[in-house]
């Protein structure tokens, strides 16, 4: 059976990492915190669980901080987690098992990450990260802000996942002013960071700067397919907030010269159409959406544009269309994925008068 350091980078997580470690206490074969800076009970809390304590000053990097972390790690496996993720019991028993079984020549472990939830709590928003690394590869981390191990050798893909819970909101401005500093040095940004400078740049509402970076990404041809089709939903939305749809339709449509039409892209396009009134073209794309294939094990998984979006908008198109039975339909459909929303409740006094 495999042995397996979990290392972690935390600063100011005492409500959270008592939660993170104890759903990970059985699998870590030791543990290792190192500090960043906390000014609260964090480093107290840390060593209730372990003696490997660290401290290690901030500069503005993440990539910096992890690979110090992993520097103390002496077990065969890297296991990575933040303050505020957890394993819950169903992917705990799952790790376990993995950590029975995994042929000791694999080089990384790829997990879920589930990082966004509806209403009653399941995913909607899933991708897989490079959660287990063999450390006698040497694997390092490359970025300062959304830093990322990339894959290399033997890869594993492995169901146990990692959820992410946050109990209340970060600094909102801390990676754009990372991002900029490292502007202001002359630096230059690699094809990811470029992609994730313009989504901080959308986030703060600076749409006209973001678009020119994301229309910069797509330029390049080093990005990163799934992050290439992300930037044409980014830019899109950004170009429909700047008041030009035109624009915004043909960064969505770009889009298929990456890959195969996707959900979100559809649901999108959908939107498109439904706002300017054309609602036949409206229910093509919402309709297109609910048969697009999913993504690659790789990609990004968002499950409610395959079934839940298109069926509650497409329950609004029929309606404006005056086709109730069409419109009841999907209504139906969207109430079966989601008896709990709000909107599936509204839509039910709507045409119930429940």
């Amino acid at each position: 059976m495999i042995t397996i350091s979990l290392c972690m980078i935390v600063r100011d997580e005492e409500e959270v990492l008592a939660r993170c470690l104890e759903s990970v206490r059985e699998i870590a074969d030791e543990i290792i915190i190192v500090d960043t800076g906390s000014r609260d009970r964090t480093r107290e809390i840390a060593r209730q669980f372990t003696d490997r304590v660290y401290s290690f000053e901030w500069i503005d990097d993440f990539a910096a901080a992890r690979n110090f972390s992993f520097s103390k790690a002496e077990m065969d496996y890297i296991l990575w987690l933040d303050a505020d993720d957890v394993l819950l019991e169903e992917d705990r028993q799952k790790f376990l098992t993995l950590k029975e079984e995994l042929d000791p020549s694999a080089d990384v472990v790829m997990m879920p990450y589930h990082t966004a939830f509806d209403e009653a709590g399941r995913p909607v928003f899933t991708y897989e990260r490079e959660r287990l690394l063999r450390r006698a590869r040497g694997f390092r981390w490359q970025g300062a802000v959304h830093e990322v191990i990339v894959p290399a050798g033997k890869i594993v893909h492995a169901a146990a996942a990692v959820t992410h819970r946050k109990c209340r909101p970060g600094d909102p401005d801390r990676n754009l002013r990372i991002f900029e500093r490292q502007l202001a040095r002359g630096e230059r940004l690699d094809a990811r960071q470029q992609y994730y400078y313009a989504r901080e740049l959308a986030a703060h509402g600076r749409d006209r700067e973001a678009a020119g970076w994301f229309t910069g990404f797509l330029e390049r041809e080093d990005g990163w397919v799934e992050n290439r089709i992300g930037a044409c939903l980014d830019l899109a939305a950004c170009c429909r907030r700047l008041g030009d749809p035109e624009r915004a339709c043909a960064a969505l449509t770009r889009s298929f010269s990456f890959g195969l039409p996707r959900a979100e892209i559809c649901c999108a396009l959908g939107l498109h159409f439904l706002e300017k009134g054309r609602l036949s073209e409206a229910v093509y794309w919402y309709q297109a959406a609910r048969h697009c294939p999913p993504p690659s094990a790789d990609g990004f998984c968002q499950p409610d544009y395959w079934d839940f979006i298109p069926c509650m908008q497409l329950c609004v198109c029929f309606d404006r269309l005056g086709n109730r039975e069409m419109a009841v339909l999907f209504h139906e459909k969207a109430k079966r994925l989601k008896p709990e929303n709000p909107s599936v409740q509204l839509n039910e006094r709507y045409f119930y008068g429940k």
